[in-house]
């Protein structure tokens, strides 16, 4: 159902139908279902758009990209902007609130925290003066602009009304307001790790109807969902991601471990292993489990392998090639960096702060001439290997406590216990066990109101 003012539409995204009855077909099976809500920001008209009032906001234009296996992209890449709301938008917006579908009672349903309305942020920040505003293209072909940080469901002309008080947006002409979305989701609880329903079988949910808001936590879903079900019709052990292996993990153990209470947006901050989860190493983390399931095709696992055997070949040579202290101080002293009073390894020196593969090779024939040999994405492995020399501390710490929460994971508990009969747990561990029926000791210890003494009490019943 969407919001706009005091209007309501029922509806999709891009004005395709809603979907009537498909949550009744499936709540009659015993499917738990919930409503929620997000919002979607007005799109303007590019060419009513005073840019010269706005400040440029430009794309990053380095080797990194998306794929690892991509081709610099022919896209072009378009400009985005920035400007910032002021006290005369915030006043047409405060008189606005009495027909806001979120403040009138009209939603009843919660919204996602993390990306809030432009209503709900001057209600929760009265104090703040300006907030930034994101102009976005749609597209290369299309003059229609995304304006990222004024979602809405205000009425269409308080909207407009608040907009044309930013100077940009003086001449304003827009395709379509804001408006806000409630949707259904199943309660994610009642998913096994694969997003397989545990109440029907062959039944897998994934994306939004999971309570998750983004397309980045959909597409997440979806392609774990989607391999699982195709494992279901041929056969195979059950495909999962640990928490310890990619972001897509823990999505997946918080929904089905913790469920949700609002739309749920998967940060960096939510993972408790983020030195072992970076964007350097997606790479290496995930394409061979993508091979040996048959998504990757051989030429892609032998681009993983060269990457990985020209890594392993630059931090062998840093660990075994010693430096002189009278042939590097001076080099040393031009970085910045304190002169050496005797020799030491290469690995020594690049942990080093100031002390880059890139600036010390010119200094290092022997260590230059191998770099040079690297003809395939040169600046990605230097990276690669980089990181792994200057965090190989902090990173083998945390694949320690890592693997400590593996021999937990390990310990399969799924019909061992009939836990309301077990006096020795508090109640709320009798009854959130009971309710989520978690399949190891390590998903039981992730459960919001589980104590370290409730997983101690289990180790002790698994032991007799």
């Amino acid at each position: 159902l969407m919001h706009i003012g005091h209007k309501q539409l029922a509806g999709g995204r891009m004005a395709e139908p809603a979907s009537y009855h498909l949550t009744e077909s499936i709540t009659r099976h015993g499917i738990t279902a919930g409503r929620m809500k997000t919002g979607t920001p007005v799109r303007i008209d590019g060419r009513s758009v005073h840019y010269d009032l706005m400040e440029t906001q430009d794309g990053e234009n380095d080797f990194h990209r998306f794929s690892f296996m991509s081709e610099p992209s022919k896209l072009k890449q378009l400009q985005c902007w920035t400007c910032f709301t002021n006290e005369e938008v915030h006043e047409i917006l405060r008189k606005g609130l009495p027909d806001s579908p979120l403040f009138n009672g009209q939603i009843q349903s919660i919204g996602p925290r993390y990306c809030p309305s432009i209503e709900t942020k001057i209600v929760t920040f009265p104090d703040k003066p300006q907030h930034q505003l994101f102009l976005e293209p749609e597209g290369e072909t299309t003059q229609e602009l995304y304006l990222n940080g004024f979602s809405s469901s205000l009425p269409m002309d308080i909207q407009l009304a608040a907009l044309k008080k930013v100077p940009a947006f003086k001449d304003l002409v827009v395709y379509r307001p804001g408006y806000a979305i409630e949707y259904d989701y199943f309660d994610p609880t009642q998913l096994k790790h694969t997003l397989e329903s545990k109440i029907i079988k062959n039944l897998f949910l994934a994306g939004q109807v999971n309570g998750t808001t983004g397309y980045e936590e959909a597409g997440g879903q979806g392609i774990i969902a989607g391999i699982n079900a195709h494992l279901n019709c041929h056969g195979g052990e059950p495909f999962t991601l640990g928490r310890d292996e990619a972001y897509i993990g823990v999505l997946i153990d918080d929904l089905v471990t913790k469920g949700v209470d609002e739309p749920y947006r998967m940060f960096t901050s939510r993972a408790e292993y983020r030195i072992l989860l970076r964007q350097d190493d997606a790479d290496m983390r995930l394409t061979e489990r993508a091979y040996k399931l048959g998504l990757v095709k051989q030429d892609r696992y032998e681009h993983l392998c060269s990457k990985r055997e020209t890594v392993s070949r630059i931090i062998d040579f840093a660990k075994t090639f010693s430096i002189k202290a009278a042939l590097i101080n001076d080099a040393l002293e031009s970085l910045g960096t304190a002169r050496l009073t005797h020799g030491c390894k290469l690995i020594d020196l690049l942990n080093r702060p100031q002390i880059t593969i890139e600036n010390i090779a010119g200094h290092i024939p022997a260590f230059k001439a191998l770099l040079d040999q690297i003809t395939d994405r040169k600046e990605e492995v230097i990276e690669a290997a980089e990181v792994l020399i200057k965090y190989q501390g902090y990173i083998d710490r945390e694949r320690m406590i890592a693997d400590k929460i593996h021999r937990l994971e390990a310990i399969r508990i799924k019909g061992k216990f009939d836990y309301n009969s077990l006096n020795s747990l508090s109640t709320e561990a009798r009854q959130k066990l009971m309710k989520i029926d978690p399949e190891t000791l390590a998903q039981a210890s992730r459960i919001p109101g589980i104590s370290p003494s409730d997983i101690n009490v289990l180790l002790v019943l698994l032991g007799r």
